[in-house]
């Protein structure tokens, strides 16, 4: 990648500051709609598989078993993890946008493949390649939000966003309602109608992302000084035309930065586990209670309802779309407490109050007092709580790191936390469902919540004071250079003077 000539020396820039002091426009929604819709299609995928779950095991259909289902859900796990870290790495290297397009290219090949599956072998690397590509969108997309957005609303912004995953969910329960009709559509075909939704989405949003630019932040990692102002300075003009205003605050503060461009794996591993030891066990606590509760709820939600509950196939849409708007609504609600009253305080509560509701709800499961509108009921009220818990996960770990390993600290925090709190928890709880045993599936309840719970014990002691605060401020950059008083004339962008 070319750089300019002195992009290793020491540059004094006010980019942060100038792209933080921005009042919100419709560019802003702009990034949150073309990037935010990474969630959606998330939400959609695994709403689909779960939703779908009693059609594949249909003689007509795949023919699967309850363990292949499930085994179709740590799959896509799997791919998402491997191609979380794979595309993050290409994402501090080459940037965010042209990652956030490959991977969405990706995506929508596989979603495409998923839907002429004719075995279980088919079904199974399809479904990898999908979560590959999801995967790899988390890293490049929650990097280019974070570095986007003026950190005012940066908490609010990311949480909304995330929380977008369950309007995916609602899309796909209503879809699948219709799909999965047997009076409407063939058996065979609806299913594989499902997924041609996905693929529609990501195309008409790929056409979109091509108006994104690429991160400043980004730019002046990697020493490309006079293109991040230059994009910084068309996002000025293009807010002050929106908002119909002569000239904007003047930014406060600039820092004095050596650019040290794509970091060796041995910096990323000092910064993580020698400079920010508890916020790694932070990050690494909240991905993996989030991750299992979700994975082993989501995966196997369809299995519950028609196990236990006997809910036709069909219907299982229908209690999808209640549980998806009250997940909608906990991260749009409880997102702006993020920025006001503080992510420790609020983190903490949402995790430990999912423990002990996800407690509550097993055992009344347990006891036989609940039916299929209950329990989705309980559902509702958990995930309410957990959706922004959840989405809190993400943002803790893509603002506090350093701007050098952004992508790949998402990356492998989501790997590490999916690997081991998500990719077996659909595998476990399939099983435990196969048993029949109400009983069986309590203690997998168990696990999520006690995993829940002591995430959100860590968060009060470890979690990071990051409400309204600058990226920069949160965690200095690799290369950010102490201030001296004969760098105080050094002029912004622009290389210091020698001789």
């Amino acid at each position: 990648m070319n750089r300019p000539a002195y992009s290793m020396q020491t540059v004094r820039t006010n980019i942060p500051a100038r792209m933080d002091r921005l009042p919100w426009s419709r560019w802003h929604w702009l990034v949150v709609v073309s990037l935010g819709i990474t969630w959606i299609l998330d939400g959609l995928e695994v709403t689909i598989v779960g939703s779908i779950a009693g059609v594949l095991k249909d003689v007509h259909t795949l023919h699967l078993s309850d363990v292949e289902i499930a085994s179709a859900g740590s799959i896509y796990l799997v791919g998402a993890v491997l191609g979380a870290l794979f595309f993050a790495r290409l994402t501090d290297k080459f940037g965010r946008k042209l990652l956030f397009m490959i991977t969405l290219g990706v995506y929508l090949g596989a979603t495409i493949a998923t839907a002429f599956s004719f075995n279980f072998y088919w079904f199974a690397v399809c479904r990898f390649l999908t979560g590959a590509g999801i995967g790899g969108e988390y890293a490049a997309i929650n990097s280019a939000i974070d570095e986007l957005i003026p950190a005012r609303t940066r908490g609010w912004t990311d949480l909304a966003i995330n929380g977008t995953w369950w309007v995916g969910t609602a899309v796909g329960a209503a879809a699948t309602v219709v799909l999965l009709n047997p009076h409407l559509l063939p058996v065979n075909l609806g299913w594989r109608l499902a997924f041609g939704m996905g693929a529609i989405l990501g195309l008409a949003i790929l056409l979109v992302r091509r108006y994104v630019p690429e991160s400043p932040r980004w730019l002046m990692m990697h020493g490309r000084f006079d293109e991040a102002g230059q994009v910084v300075s068309m996002i000025e003009r293009e807010v002050m035309k929106e908002e119909h205003r002569k000239e904007l605050p003047e930014p406060q503060g600039s820092m004095l930065i050596r650019p040290l461009g794509v970091v060796s794996f041995g910096q990323i591993a000092q910064t993580m586990l020698k400079q920010y030891p508890t916020r790694s066990l932070l990050g690494f606590s909240l991905m993996v209670g989030q991750a299992f509760l979700y994975n082993a709820i989501f995966f196997t939600y369809g299995l519950v309802l028609t196990t236990f509950y006997h809910i036709p196939d069909s219907n299982i849409g229908l209690y999808l779309i209640p549980f998806a708007i009250g997940n909608i609504l906990g991260p749009l609600t409880l997102g702006r407490l993020f920025d006001t009253i503080g992510r420790r305080q609020m983190i903490s509560f949402t995790y430990i109050i999912s423990g002990v509701l996800l407690t509550i709800t097993g055992w009344l499961f347990v006891q036989g007092t609940l039916n299929a509108v209950t329990q989705t009921i309980c559902w509702s009220i958990i995930f309410f709580f957990a959706s922004t818990g959840a989405s809190s996960a993400y943002l803790t770990v893509s603002e506090v790191f350093p701007l050098e390993v952004r992508a790949l600290a998402i990356a492998l925090f989501f790997a590490i936390g999916t690997a081991a709190g998500g990719t077996l928890a659909p595998l476990l709880f399939g099983i435990l469902i196969q048993s029949g045993k109400p009983l069986q599936v309590f203690y997998g309840d168990l696990l999520g919540a006690v995993l829940m719970a002591g995430a959100g014990v860590i968060a009060l002691f470890f979690g990071v004071k990051a409400e309204r605060q600058s990226l920069e401020s949160v965690a200095k950059p690799l290369s950010y250079v102490e201030e001296q008083r004969t760098d105080s004339d050094l002029p912004l962008n622009a290389p210091p003077q020698y001789g």
